[in-house]
């Protein structure tokens, strides 16, 4: 990619997209090409077509897709496998016919089987069952990821894989009925210190374990491969270590400066136990992230407190 290049980012509003359009512009590369969800419905085959033709991108980071936390995938999951579906379907057919050069796939660790050997390795995708509460947005991905293999070995696209863990950062959801774990805690433990309360309810046991990775991370790991990865095998993006939501939820308090008590409801669903991606190949191609966990936390509830209101 240089500074003539014309680069489609996908769901350039959301926690991804709009973290790749930051790091696309730092890098200098001025050809940006993005569409709201009302300029461009990517659930519109037909419309995504039209576009495609129009625009004639030659790279895409495809980072629109329907996601969220438990809860969303719970009460929505006829929602997710569809309009997860639909985008990345439409998007990468329509990418090839239209001779993009390049196209890169944000798939999730949610992929792997729940009960897979940790740490996940890419090799343990399809070997075993998914978790169940967000089996849908899984086999989407998992559909996607195979998508983009297949037009690989059939037509010769350059389509190429990532499966980031658990994200957060600016720009992220804070919706308590639709969000991850980690801003979902945020909001829950500021809202509890602005109110005074003395305790704050976190979900589950406190007891599983997940990886998170600063967005910015994954938008740097996401155009380091997008310039220098080339197969058809997956790229783990995380960093390899992990922590308890029971540590996670001390250390946002800490943040926050809460210090009322942390009690867990158990009678609400853990998910998988544990979440951990083995990163190997990735590091084996010189990429590391650069975002300590604390020092991401810190950034992102500065972000959180500065734009409550809205």
């Amino acid at each position: 990619m240089d500074r003539t290049s014309r680069i489609y980012v996908a769901g350039h509003r959301g926690l991804v997209g709009s973290a790749i359009v930051r790091r696309l512009e730092r890098e200098g590369l001025g050809g940006i090409v993005t569409r709201t969800r009302h300029e461009l419905d990517l659930t519109d085959q037909a419309a995504v077509r039209a576009f495609f033709e129009s625009e004639r991108p030659e790279y895409v980071f495809l980072a629109a897709a329907k996601v969220g936390g438990i809860m969303a995938n719970s009460t929505y999951p006829a929602d997710f496998i569809r309009e997860n579906l639909q985008v990345q379907t439409n998007v990468i057919d329509s990418a090839y016919r239209a001779g993009v050069a390049k196209l890169l796939f944000l798939g999730s660790s949610c992929i792997y089987p729940k009960l897979a050997p940790q740490p996940l390795k890419e090799e343990y995708l399809l070997t075993g069952p998914l978790e169940p509460t967000n089996e849908p947005y899984a086999v989407a991905k998992i559909a996607g990821i195979v998508m983009a293999q297949s037009y690989r070995r059939q037509y010769g696209f350059d389509a190429i894989s990532l499966m980031p863990t658990n994200l957060y950062g600016p720009g992220d959801n804070f919706d308590l009925t639709s969000s991850h774990v980690l801003p979902a805690l945020i909001r829950k433990i500021h809202e509890a210190h602005a109110a005074g309360e003395p305790t704050v309810t976190v979900w589950g046991t406190g007891t599983p374990r997940r990886e998170f990775l600063h967005v910015d991370d994954l938008a740097d790991a996401a155009v380091f491969l997008m310039e220098r990865y080339e197969s058809d095998e997956i790229v783990n993006v995380g960093t390899g270590t992990d922590v308890s939501i029971g540590e996670l939820a001390t250390l946002i308090a800490d943040v926050v400066g809460y210090t009322g008590e942390i009690v867990y409801d158990t009678t609400k669903p853990d998910g998988t136990p544990r979440k951990l991606l083995d990163v190997s190949r990735l590091a084996a191609l010189d990429w590391r992230p650069s975002i300590a966990l604390r020092e991401g936390i810190e950034s992102t509830y500065r972000w959180y407190v500065e734009h409550a209101e809205s």
